[in-house]
């Protein structure tokens, strides 16, 4: 039996996908007046344990810093520029801790889809904290982050720290052990590469008691397969072409 989902089926990729520098709260509003109710982000830690956004492992495509993200203390990633290679309207955007995220969200009676996404080398500990910041952060909201990650040992890390929040795995192949995996790590979601998923998929996922969740989806055909497929979770670039319906 599948368990029940508390959360819609279309979720605005990093904020509002390209419309927006993403992984910021100028995506973040973005993608929210476009009426998207839920969202997606990466999380990763400064060198000092402050968890923010940011998907690469390096500064240098989406600001306007040098080297890794996770090799700086919070108070120099804060002065960075976010935005300008986005935009010019867009100068100056700072990059957001997963508690200004976490703030604004709660405060719009918005969801989030946090992926875990380690700076080399950090599975564990990035996995912990942003847990445990998880945890705290939305201690007293009806509906729970779904914590999502590709990396294993990062799942197992916020599993062991805080087991009560709901957990995804991030597939871009079907490896010999994902459903060992998702198992073992008691997934609630199986989060794929869109094309990977058919009716024996579905129906083994579901089967399992997990939902079907697809990254990233910007083509209205492809979101039409997934809709037939019976998939319940669409992760898309594109929040100006996709009404969010539940």
């Amino acid at each position: 039996m599948v368990n029940p989902w508390l959360y819609p089926r279309w979720i605005a990729h990093r904020g509002a996908g390209k419309l927006a520098p993403e992984n910021t709260l100028a995506a973040f509003r973005v993608g929210a007046a476009h009426g998207y109710r839920m969202f997606e982000c990466d999380v990763k830690l400064s060198a000092d344990g402050v968890p923010f956004l940011m998907h690469d492992a390096a500064l240098e495509r989406t600001t306007n810093g040098v080297g890794l993200g996770g090799d700086q203390p919070w108070d120099q990633l804060a002065r960075l520029d976010a935005g300008s290679w986005h935009s010019r309207g867009y100068a100056g955007e700072p990059l957001p801790t997963l508690e200004n995220v976490a703030r604004f969200c709660l405060a719009n009676g918005l969801l989030l889809n946090i992926e875990i996404k380690p700076t080399p080398g950090a599975d564990q500990e990035t996995g912990r904290v942003v847990a445990n910041y998880a945890a705290r952060l939305w201690k007293s909201a009806a509906v729970p982050p779904l914590l999502t990650s590709f990396r294993p040992d990062a799942l197992q890390a916020a599993q062991q720290a805080q087991p009560q929040l709901p957990r995804g795995l991030l597939l871009d192949a079907l490896t010999p052990d994902w459903w060992e995996l998702a198992q073992r790590l008691q997934c609630v979601a199986i989060v794929c590469n869109h094309a990977l998923w058919d009716p024996a998929l579905v129906a083994q996922v579901h089967g399992g008691g997990m939902r079907c969740l697809s990254y990233t989806v910007n083509d209205d055909w492809a979101a039409q397969r997934l809709v037939a497929l019976g998939t319940d979770g669409i992760i898309t670039d594109r929040v100006d072409l996709f009404a969010p319906a539940p």
